[in-house]
């Protein structure tokens, strides 16, 4: 061959020899595999922080004097469940944070929210008003957080929120919302697997007629699993949801 096919052939080579070594499928060891998972923080009362490392979502904020410690990191949303004081303290929300209430949709920091109308009593709203349940995806999981829900779901109500639901908050002390024998039933209504007990008496907030988490426990049908994690702060994924079952995570307010 000439001289010019031989550069040609040879250079031909070079790049097949360089595509080759590029297209080398990487060992198991070398993958780096993302899993998408939440840290979920129960700052007391109905409010929790819930962030994906891109976006936090805090909800129900209470007042600064109202006895547990208001929560240090900055969402980019705030969710009000209804307008009592110690759900609706967005002026103690550090940062900037779009506020969303009320029902229907709702897009703030890329996420879309829907709001499905409940009521704060079993009397319709007579006794305490309206509550709002915000329903939202993040890092692959459904969540819901049940707000003041004073009354077991209709069907109506259930299917909007539509379960199952991946991470449930819901309140289980009574008195102000359902108690512990209801929440388990709307937790089986919405077909849970993780479930975050909120709304229940702790040592700071002693002086509410409400009961603590562990009548809730006492209350749970056998075979529920109980975690009692010694931090406040959980991380969630959808490989740490239980197969099979609820698993119920009482987290600490501090």
């Amino acid at each position: 061959m000439d001289r010019h096919t031989q550069h040609s052939w040879a250079l031909g080579l070079m790049v097949c020899c360089l595509c080759s070594a590029l297209a080398v499928t990487r060992s198991p060891a070398q993958e780096v595999a993302t899993v998408e998972a939440l840290s979920v923080r129960w700052w007391g009362q109905a409010c929790f922080t819930i962030g994906d490392g891109t976006t936090t979502v805090l909800t129900d904020p209470f007042p600064a004097d109202f006895g547990y410690h208001t929560p240090s990191l900055e969402p980019q949303v705030v969710l009000v469940s209804h307008e009592h004081r110690d759900h609706n303290a967005v002026e103690t929300v550090p940062g900037k944070p779009v506020v969303v209430r009320g029902v229907g949709p709702h897009e703030a920091a890329g996420i879309s929210f829907r709001g499905v109308a409940a009521f704060h009593d079993a009397e319709h709203g007579a006794k305490r008003g309206p509550d709002t349940i915000f329903v939202w995806e993040m890092a692959g999981l459904k969540l819901a957080h049940l707000g003041d829900l004073g009354h077991l779901l209709t069907d109506g109500q259930a299917a909007a929120i539509g379960p199952p639901v991946d991470v449930l908050m819901i309140p289980v002390g009574g008195y102000y919302t359902i108690d512990a024998a209801q929440a388990v039933q709307v937790a089986e209504q919405l077909q849970a697997h993780v479930i975050l007990p909120m709304h229940v008496r702790t040592a700071a907030m002693s002086r509410l007629p409400i009961a603590p988490v562990d009548d809730f426990l006492k209350a749970l049908p056998a075979g529920w699993e109980v975690q009692r994690p010694t931090a406040p702060t959980v991380t969630l994924s959808r490989a740490d949801l239980p197969a099979t079952g609820r698993r119920v995570i009482a987290l600490p307010y501090q």
